[in-house]
Order: structure tokens, then C-alpha cells, then sequence
């Protein structure tokens, strides 16, 4: 357990009692911009177990979810290998044997250059300390920020090629996901290499909620990190029908972001019960990010293209809580 929790690419699921639910998010997206993916492999266990594997084109904003016996699903307890059938995911590449009637995926791409977040005693990844309390509802890790593609794919009958494209990963596991939530993410940048992901969420905790949050902005080879459990705070947060508005502030960094929200399709979202269809995802909004020291002088101020953003469940709740 130890090691696992020290290591939060792993399978974290051994002996975890249903229900419980656990998927690796591959973005990937081509050189030219104009093919965008994302491939989620995952493992549901409780009154239905099975894997799966998620896949939602960007461009055409259209989700598709193949569903494989359990057995199907195998994890090293060693490295950040699992395979599902056909379908391998590691740190180094995927590849994907997927012939269903919902269409078909194949090929395999290599990953060069991760970018993982930091991981130390005191704080084991994204979650930081939390990442210690053995019972959150949700827990998250951040594989890779922004990494370089290599290789093809065959989608549905189409050649793509991923070559000089970029990528991102990430994960999540525990029983559901919070009752509502924000989530955004790019790393297409005017300045290559630079990277935003973001949560904001309602986190229950012994018997009441608090608003906990992630964010971190990669840039320059440096993480500059924003979370609850690191005594940052939020400033601001604002939801509408066409944006979202995260302002947070650390000791010494303000962090703004303005996503410009966009079609998307519907994904499964582990509830508990089951795995219902029922969260949206766009990976075509837009997120400004503005990054200043508290003196007000500027360091970061670019617009990420290619944005994932989901804005999910009561947010009534997420917005009132502080």
C-alpha cells in the first residue's frame, strides 16, 4: 500500500472493497491540431463489474464506451502496465485492438518527454497529503502534463498520424466522482511545453462538504501549484451558461483562468451504482490563463487551445461552499 499510494499511476485497487472504479485519461492530439482524442481505460467493480475502454473524439464531439468482461483487466503491481484484452496503456505508449460494432480502434503511439507531477513523502502527487486519507470519495493523479506523441492510428477505417503531436494523463479512483465539480485542462500553448490542469470540487468530509481544489500551470520546466491542501485560496469562481472563471491565490503567485465553454459529448461517470452516461466533456474550449506574482507583474498570460473542460453536477453547492 505503501508503495502504491507513492506511486499513484498504479493500479490502486487491489483489495478495495465494491463499489470502486479506476481510469487512466490519455489525451492525445495530432500535430496539426485537427485530431483530437481522448482514450479512457478503466475498470468498474460492484453489481456490474467490467472494464472498459472510453473513447471521445473531440472534433466531432461523439463518445463511444466498449465494454469488456472483468477478467479482461490486468495491472502490474510493479510499474504503470495494464492491459485490457488487446488494449495495452503504460507510461510509454498505448496500443489499441478494438474491433466492436460501435467501430473500430487500432494502432499504437509512443510517449517521449513526460512531464509527471511531483511526487515526495509529504505529498504523493496531486492529492498531496489527502492522497494519505484512506477515505476520500475521489482521489486524482497527474501522470504526464504535456509529453510528445510518435505513431499512427486507425480509427473507424481512417489513418491518423500522432507524430510531433502532443499528449496529457491523468487518473482517477476511489468509489464516484464528487457531487459536482469543475475540471479543465490544455497544454496547447503559444510557448510549447506549458500545461494547465484544474479541479474544483465538493469534497465530503466526516459528514459535511468543504470546496476543495487542484490546479497547477506547468511552465518553463516549473509547476506552479495551487490546492486546498496547500493553503491556497480561491478568489473567485464563476459559472455561466458560457464560461467558467477560476481566480486562486498561493503566497506568492494569483492564478486567473477564463474557459470558454464548448460542445461536447456525454461520458460515463462512475455514481457509486453503476457507470452512467451522463457527464459532458468538450475538447474544444478555449482557457486564458494569466499567471502574476502579488506585487501584479505578469509571468504567464497565453490562451490554451484544444481545452478539456467539464462542468458537472450541483453547483449550486460547489458555488456556495468555501
Amino acid at each position: 500500500m505503501f508503495r502504491t499510494i507513492l506511486t499513484p499511476a498504479l493500479f490502486q485497487g487491489s483489495g478495495k472493497r465494491p463499489p470502486y472504479f479506476e481510469g487512466w485519461y490519455f489525451k492525445l492530439v495530432d500535430p496539426a491540431e485537427s485530431c483530437r482524442y481522448a482514450v479512457i481505460p478503466g475498470v468498474f467493480i460492484g453489481e456490474d463489474s467490467h472494464a472498459f475502454i472510453q473513447v471521445l473524439d473531440g472534433n466531432l464531439a461523439r463518445s463511444r464506451y466498449f465494454r469488456f468482461d472483468i477478467d479482461s483487466f490486468e495491472a502490474s503491481d510493479r510499474a504503470f502496465d495494464i492491459s485490457i484484452g488487446n488494449n495495452r496503456f503504460s507510461a510509454d505508449g498505448i496500443t489499441l485492438d478494438i474491433h466492436a460494432p460501435e467501430g473500430t480502434l487500432s494502432g499504437a503511439l509512443r510517449f517521449e518527454g513526460l512531464s509527471p507531477w511531483p511526487v515526495s513523502l509529504a505529498s504523493p502527487g496531486a492529492m498531496g497529503w489527502y492522497a494519505w486519507i484512506p477515505f476520500m470519495q475521489c482521489y486524482h493523479g497527474v501522470l504526464s502534463l504535456d509529453h510528445t506523441l510518435h505513431g499512427r492510428l486507425e480509427i473507424d477505417g481512417q489513418h491518423f498520424d500522432f507524430t510531433g503531436g502532443r499528449g496529457y494523463i491523468e487518473k482517477d479512483w476511489g468509489k464516484a466522482f464528487p457531487k459536482g465539480y469543475v475540471w479543465f485542462q490544455s497544454n496547447h500553448f503559444a510557448t510549447p511545453g506549458s500545461s494547465i490542469f484544474g479541479s474544483v470540487a465538493v469534497i465530503p468530509w466526516l459528514g459535511q462538504a468543504f470546496r476543495g481544489f487542484i490546479i497547477g500551470l506547468w511552465h518553463g520546466g516549473k509547476l506552479f501549484r495551487f490546492a486546498t491542501y496547500s493553503g491556497a485560496r480561491i478568489e473567485h469562481l464563476g459559472i455561466d451558461d458560457e464560461t467558467l472563471e477560476v481566480s486562486v491565490r498561493s503566497r506568492s503567485h494569483r492564478l486567473r483562468i477564463v474557459a470558454r465553454r464548448a460542445q461536447g459529448a456525454l461520458l460515463h461517470e462512475p455514481t457509486g451504482a453503476s457507470m452512467l452516461r451522463r457527464v459532458e466533456e468538450t475538447m474544444q474550449a478555449s482557457l486564458a490563463v494569466t499567471l502574476s506574482d502579488l506585487a501584479g507583474n505578469v509571468l504567464f498570460e497565453e490562451v490554451g487551445r484544444n481545452g478539456g473542460l467539464e462542468v458537472q453536477g450541483n453547483l449550486d453547492k460547489l458555488l456556495a461552499l468555501a
